[in-house]
């Protein structure tokens, strides 16, 4: 028997071993991996230094089950209608449950109480710029009215209009919906809105008689306060044309009072019906 060497086919390592070992396994000595000793060479070849196989551990072979007897490894009919029949029923059932029960489940379910409650934040009122002296004249000129909303300082307060109306002959600018105690009040003496409609009104400072003009205002301490001019101001209003209850305008108003009070800019003011009269106490 004669000696040759191989080599190790995970490290390399060269392991001598004789012809009568061939087709064995062997452990490497360096990295004691199972190899299956290869073929001794023969002749001049066993100058060659052969490399050995690694042993792998083959997986166990998965036999299937026997077919049932007389079923020649196939369904029966009856096997097949079973299987069918099982699936239609679950199939019902989920559906009855999505449908029916679970519906019931949530509607009756009690809230819980760690969810967060919804919050509707309010509508952010527009601000109203800053007031100018410039804007504040007695003797107003011929400039154009801007298109811009109502705005300017009534007593002291920058004003901007949120709500404009015309009711019994009286024209609101309100800062404000309805109740509100900033804003400007016109009395043209019971006037209706068709009456008014495209008129341009011209006041000066000296005119014999005037449109009654009332301030209204809340104090620091909140108390509502109200001052009135029946004439000493200047205004220019300019009305446009009445359609579907409404009616645009224009205004340049600048009263006389130590807060030189004054409105510019253009409004739309919703035509109201007239209050009814009071029947004459007996």
């Amino acid at each position: 028997m004669s000696e040759f060497k191989y080599a190790c086919p995970v490290c390399g390592q060269h392991i001598r071993c004789d012809s009568s070992q061939a087709g064995t396994v062997m452990d490497c000595p360096t990295c004691f991996q199972k190899i299956t000793v290869p073929q001794a060479p023969a002749g001049e070849d066993q100058k060659l230094i052969l490399t050995g196989t690694k042993v792998t551990e083959k997986p166990a072979a998965v036999t299937a089950p026997a077919p049932a007897p007389g079923s020649d490894g196939k369904f029966s009919g009856a096997l097949v209608v079973v299987l069918i029949l099982v699936f239609v029923g679950a199939a019902a059932a989920a559906v009855y449950w999505a449908t029916i029960i679970r519906p019931r489940h949530v509607s009756g379910a009690a809230p819980t109480t760690n969810a967060s409650p919804t919050i509707v934040s309010a509508q952010p009122l527009p601000a109203a710029p800053p007031a100018s002296d410039a804007n504040w004249m007695l003797t107003l000129n011929t400039n154009a009215i801007p298109d811009a909303p109502v705005s300017g300082r009534v007593h002291g307060q920058d004003f901007i209009v949120q709500h404009a109306g015309l009711q019994n002959g009286t024209l609101s600018l309100r800062c404000g919906g309805h109740g509100s105690e900033l804003g400007v009040w016109i009395n043209f003496s019971g006037a209706p809105a068709e009456t008014l409609s495209g008129r341009t009104i011209n006041i000066t400072t000296h005119a014999d008689k005037a449109a009654k003009i009332t301030l209204r205002w809340h104090d620091a301490d909140g108390t509502r306060t109200n001052e009135s001019f029946e004439g000493g101001y200047a205004m220019r209003l300019e009305f446009g044309t009445l359609a579907d209850n409404r009616i645009p305008g224009k205004i340049h108003l600048c009263l006389p009072d130590e807060q030189k009070s004054y409105v510019l800019g253009s409004f739309t003011a919703e035509v109201r019906k007239p209050k009814p009269k009071e029947p004459p106490k007996q």
